[in-house]
């Protein structure tokens, strides 16, 4: 994985963490956002651990311009921000995580692992808020969310469902008896019928449309 914070003492800090799981390998790190996508690039790396706030290229336009070049790259965004406006912003820009560095070390664990195996990660208390925010929601965007799954095929429907419980793509594939690689696709098609920009997006969509249980 990549690791991306302007501040050195962080970064050692976080890869010390990291270093406790075996197979989590940090292979590259940089100091800003724009050393961040060229590494990413370079490296090719599972996942990128980005920080927002950072010098040249924020780590929020460095997800987006990752979410953009190199989609296979998981961002995960690790911050000590957690407004509303920065989550959203990280999660439409393509994060698939959003982390706090004032969470639980291995919540940091956790939160990689989980964006590496397909699944999308949120803080606990990120999550709460965004459960919230859904049930809050106006019914007009609950009869939008179950007008645009009526479009899935059963198949697809049953996938979302999944993916909304926070299930990683191989737990998906076990759970149908599914190839991996079976689930993957069903997942870009799912995506691409929603016009999703990841899974969290989706995975929110399969909520307000009824699909995963309180």
């Amino acid at each position: 994985m990549l690791l991306a914070d302007d501040e050195a003492m962080i970064r050692a800090g976080v890869r010390s963490i990291l270093a406790t799981d075996p197979e989590i390998e940090v292979v590259a790190e940089a100091a800003d956002g724009r050393q961040a996508v060229e590494l990413a690039a370079q490296h090719q790396p599972d996942v990128a651990l980005l920080d927002i706030r950072m010098p040249v290229l924020d780590g929020l336009a460095a997800a987006a311009e990752l979410a953009r070049s190199q989609p296979e790259v998981a961002v995960v965004v690790l911050t000590t921000f957690d407004e509303d406006e920065f989550v959203a912003r990280a999660l439409g820009d393509g994060a698939r995580g959003f982390l706090l560095k004032a969470a639980d070390p291995r919540e940091l664990i956790i939160g990689v692992r989980a964006v590496a195996d397909g699944a999308a990660y949120l803080s606990p208390r990120i999550a709460h808020r965004v459960i919230a925010e859904v049930n809050g929601g106006a019914l007009s965007r609950r009869a939008a969310a179950r007008e645009r799954v009526a479009a899935l095929t059963p198949r697809e429907r049953e996938v979302l469902g999944l993916v909304g419980s926070g299930l990683s793509n191989q737990d998906i594939a076990g759970r149908l008896f599914l190839a991996e690689g079976t689930v993957k696709a069903h997942v870009r098609a799912i995506l691409q019928r929603l016009g999703a920009n990841n899974r969290v997006q989706a995975a929110i969509t399969a909520y307000e449309a009824g699909l995963v249980g309180d």
